[in-house]
């Protein structure tokens, strides 16, 4: 009996864990920069209606600081809650589909580049390579200052 008692508590202990750290990896994973799973043109018109600029994330798969940038920055819930709030994000590869297309279109000369374009495609602001999340936090206030 007591073994049988021990063996339960013990099971509901471990189900008890394993339900919080599930939801600790979710809500993470819904605390990070959320990117527009359209087109181009989507997000564009998502933009012009949401009254927002879009923030335009091009990578490669092979670059180091797109992977720090992507890991260590875009995960950040402060980032995360800034960006979602005030841009359409938006992160494709440089060298594939329609990446290629937006790489050539914003003279894109290395990875990873940041952009920061309106509704109609202009660009209104652009930066490359790594950036701690304080600093594209302090990058996306003042594109929104100047705008």
């Amino acid at each position: 009996m007591k073994t049988t008692i021990l063996f339960i508590s013990i099971a509901i202990l471990v189900f008890v864990f394993m339900k919080v750290w599930a939801n600790g990896n979710l809500s993470n994973k819904e605390s990070e920069i959320q990117f527009h799973q359209g087109n181009w043109n989507e997000a564009l018109e998502l933009a012009k209606k949401e009254n927002k600029l879009v923030f335009l994330n091009i990578s490669a798969s092979w670059c180091g600081p797109c992977k720090m940038l992507k890991a260590r920055t875009f995960t950040n819930a402060d980032v995360g809650q800034f960006y979602n709030n005030n841009f359409i994000n938006v992160a494709v590869d440089g060298e594939i589909g329609e990446g290629i297309t937006l790489a050539q279109k914003y003279a894109i000369k290395g990875y990873p580049s940041l952009l920061f374009v309106d509704g109609n495609g202009n660009l209104v602001a652009k930066t490359a390579g790594f950036h701690t999340p304080g600093k594209i936090i302090d990058l996306g206030k003042q594109i929104i200052t100047e705008k």
